[in-house]
C-alpha cells in the first residue's frame, strides 16, 4: 500500500452517512445565583453554532483535504436550514433527506466562566419510511464516492445500515 499524499487525499471522495446535529453554544458571565433555585444565572454575551455529529465528521474529512458529502435526514425547521448553510460555507456537499415530523438534532450547551453548566438536547426519532426512501439516494451516490464512512450517534438515522454496508461492499455492476 502506498503512502497517502496530499494530492491523492484531495482526490478522495468520502460519503459520510449518519446522524447530523447542530451544536449550539451560549457563552456568558455568571455574576449571581438565581433567587428561584440554587443555580447560576448566565448572562449570555456570545453565541456560536457548529456542525455536530456526522456533520462534524464530514467537516473533519474535508479539513483533512478529501472531498466530503454528508448524507443524513433532517427536519423541516430552522436548525436544518442553519445546518445546510454551515455545510455549504465549509464546502461539504449535502444530501439531506427531509422529515417534517423530525426535529433536527440540536445540542445546546450553556457555558459560564469557561465551564459547561448544562446541555439541552432537542431531538426525536426520524420516520423509518423517510430513511427507507433515502436508500435510493444512497445507491445513486455510491458510484461517485471512493469510501463510505458511517457515523452513528444512536439517533435512529442508520436503521438501514446492514443494507447500506451490503451495497457499499458489492461490486459496482451489481449494486442495482
Amino acid at each position: 500500500m502506498s503512502t497517502p499524499t496530499r494530492e491523492r487525499l484531495s482526490q478522495a471522495r468520502v460519503l459520510v452517512v449518519g446522524d447530523a446535529m447542530l451544536d449550539r453554544y451560549w457563552f456568558g458571565a455568571v455574576d449571581r445565583i438565581s433567587p428561584e433555585a440554587p443555580v447560576p444565572v448566565v448572562r449570555v454575551n456570545r453565541e456560536e453554532e457548529r456542525l455536530g455529529g456526522a456533520a462534524n465528521v464530514a467537516l473533519n474529512v474535508k479539513t483533512l483535504g478529501a472531498q466530503a458529502t454528508l448524507m443524513t435526514v433532517v427536519g423541516d425547521d430552522e436548525p436544518a436550514r442553519k445546518l445546510r448553510s454551515l455545510l455549504e460555507r465549509q464546502g461539504v456537499a449535502a444530501l439531506l433527506g427531509s422529515d417534517p415530523q423530525l426535529y433536527t438534532i440540536v445540542k445546546l450547551r450553556v457555558i459560564g466562566r469557561s465551564q459547561q453548566l448544562i446541555r439541552i438536547d432537542f431531538e426525536n426519532q426520524p420516520d423509518h419510511e423517510v430513511l427507507a426512501a433515502m436508500l435510493g439516494d444512497y445507491e445513486r451516490a455510491l458510484p461517485q464516492h471512493d469510501a463510505v464512512l458511517f457515523s452513528d450517534y444512536g439517533k435512529g438515522g442508520l436503521t438501514h445500515i446492514p443494507r447500506m454496508i451490503e451495497l457499499a461492499r458489492a461490486p459496482p455492476a451489481s449494486r442495482c
